[in-house]
């Protein structure tokens, strides 16, 4: 009886474990994936291995991670000294025959040529992971003390009843000396190289991770560290961790063959957040527009709210402005301390661009003040209209030496991808350049569309390595051009317009054009008017005015004589008649 008792708790408990998973997702999905870069301070060709890796993670954003192990014959102790016992331990538990090499997932027991990275992390993200990894650390800032919180959720089984749990701190953004930084020029600050992921800890105490079980289909395995983060590491000349440039990964291995315990099931990045010691403490991060095929002024914006206080809260209210205009929403719910919730919310700005702010002014009835920036921009938007419903669009991107770095799309108003290119060859010589052409004999007419070109080295496709640029036609007429000096990634909006068909007077109109001939004024009166166009004998829209009425006035003083058709879209339906202007 004591036994079945015992059985029946571990169940419930089991049972309810499987419910309250916070961070996890239980859905199945493919592996993401870790790049341990085994790599020098001294090593001539590193720099390009981490630009690989870069570029690796560009491709797969949030779901490929790269690692910097500092050590072997090519990491110095000189400052900034990166050598540390879990990164010794680790290059150890392989077999290096040079330098840069890496393991991919740990699916090899020898490193890889950089070479092979690409090829390895792709067969690595087609795979089905056996679980799931997630997880948040909250950091208080004034005793430095991390509190990890990392879920694992089997949704499928391990071929093994043990894995192993593995999370490592790393930081960013440390400036130090670096042997063939040409190799990787997007990461040269001034004269010195500017190093990122780097591995300084794994927070338990054997490198390899901690064992975790059972590993079998449906289980959730929560496990929770406090982790002091010392606020220096490396002996001699060591490197100071600094709290704003520090990130955490997590991942479970199968299992130890010999030393090392692979290969990686799974990986993530936890995500981070600051607590304070206050009871109600709100804060926003990550404000962005979203950038989307959008042909007029509305523009949508994602952001982050959190609670970083020790209370929880279950309303807010906020105010965002940018320029003149503001908008007040407001958001409900119950967000306790230490979590946070994806929000939105969309207004008109203005042509140009700006930095808005967005105003937290009240939290669970109680007036409060915070506030925060962010850059809003409303581009105007090229519009061409065309008799058939397709046309041929070609876009030209005169790529640069680094042709692997460039990719571009287009996306429709739908948010679907309808056209791509990139990434393109690697040209010999610092000054080449080359000529890329695609082609869409059939391309959509009426819609708004978005290009978008992207540099995964941030530097654009110009400069020292060839003035690349970039420019779009549509039926043979140039609509789009940009530089190349564009960093990250540069954007462009245009509609194409399917001309109505230019009959002539509707008998069941339901509305009334005059005086006919008009002189300076036209009058278009009917019910539910939403918008009135004008065209001219070409077939050219003149003229477009919006808005629910039930009487429109255009001014045409400054038409040219001749006959027009004007076009009524109402809750009726669309209508034309012809109008002729007579000065």
């Amino acid at each position: 009886m004591k036994k079945f008792t015992l059985a029946l708790i571990a169940l419930l408990s089991m049972t309810y474990m499987a419910k309250a998973q916070q961070y996890v997702s239980t859905e199945p999905a493919n592996r993401n994936v870790i790049i341990e870069e085994f790599t020098g301070r001294n090593c001539g060709y590193c720099p390009d291995g981490h630009r690989i890796a870069n570029e690796i993670m560009a491709n797969n954003p949030g779901r490929v991670w790269a690692i910097n192990v500092h050590a072997g014959g090519y990491a110095p102790t000189s400052y900034p000294n990166f050598i540390t016992t879990d990164g010794n331990a680790i290059h150890g538990g392989f077999s290096i025959s040079g330098y840069p090499t890496g393991v991919v997932n740990r699916s090899t027991a020898a490193g890889q040529s950089r070479s092979a990275w690409n090829n390895l992390s792709n067969q690595q993200l087609g795979q089905a992971a056996e679980c799931n990894v997630a997880g948040m650390v909250k950091i208080d800032p004034d005793t430095r003390v991390a509190t990890i919180t990392v879920e694992v959720y089997y949704t499928g089984n391990s071929g093994y009843d043990e894995n192993y749990l593995t999370v490592a701190m790393l930081q960013d953004s440390i400036l130090g000396s670096q042997s063939g930084m040409s190799g990787n020029p997007a990461q040269v600050i001034g004269g010195q190289y500017c190093h990122m992921h780097v591995l300084r800890d794994v927070i338990q105490e054997n490198a390899w991770g901690d064992a975790i079980s059972p590993t079998t289909q449906g289980t959730l395995i929560t496990k929770v560290y406090e982790y002091p983060i010392p606020e220096m590491i490396g002996s001699p000349n060591g490197v100071e961790v600094k709290l704003e440039h520090i990130f955490f990964l997590a991942w479970v291995s199968e299992r130890f063959q010999g030393t090392p315990a692979r290969p990686i099931l799974n990986a993530c990045e936890l995500d981070k957040m600051f607590i304070v010691d206050e009871p109600i403490h709100p804060e926003i991060a990550n404000v962005s527009q979203v950038l989307n095929a959008s042909c007029d002024n509305l523009k949508e914006f994602g952001f982050t709210l959190m609670n970083i206080g020790h209370d929880s809260f279950n309303s807010v209210k906020f105010n965002a402005e940018v320029g003149d205009v503001n908008y007040d929403f407001e958001w409900e719910g119950t967000l306790v301390s230490g979590d946070k919730t994806n929000l939105s919310f969309a207004m008109d700005i203005p042509f140009g661009t700006y930095t808005g702010t967005v105003n937290i002014t009240e939290v669970n009835g109680t007036p409060y003040e915070y506030s925060t920036t962010f850059a809003a921009e409303c581009q105007e938007w090229v519009e061409r209209e065309f008799e058939t419903n397709t046309t041929q669009l070609k876009v030209y991107i005169v790529q640069d030496q680094f042709g692997e770095q460039t990719t571009w799309n287009i996306i429709n108003s739908a948010g679907e991808i309808v056209a791509e290119g990139g990434p393109y060859q690697h040209l010999a010589g610092s000054s080449a350049t080359q000529t890329n052409v695609a082609t869409y004999n059939d391309f959509p007419v009426d819609d708004c569309y978005l290009f978008r070109i992207f540099d995964s080295a941030d530097n654009g496709i110009c400069c020292n390595y060839g003035e690349g640029h970039y420019y779009i036609k549509v039926a043979n007429e140039k609509i789009i051009e940009g530089a190349g000096d564009f960093g990250t990634m540069a954007y462009h909006s245009f509609k194409l317009v399917k001309k109505p068909d230019m009959v002539g007077d509707n008998a069941d109109a339901g509305f009334k054009v005059y005086p006919n001939p008009a002189n300076n004024m036209l009058y278009v009166e009917g019910e539910d008017i939403e918008l009135v166009e004008i065209y001219n004998s070409l077939g050219q829209r003149v003229l477009a005015v919006e808005g629910m009425a039930e009487k429109i006035s255009v001014d045409v003083a400054s038409f040219n004589n001749g006959v027009y058709v004007v076009r009524v879209v109402s809750g009726e339906g669309i209508s034309t008649k012809k109008v002729s202007i007579a000065h």
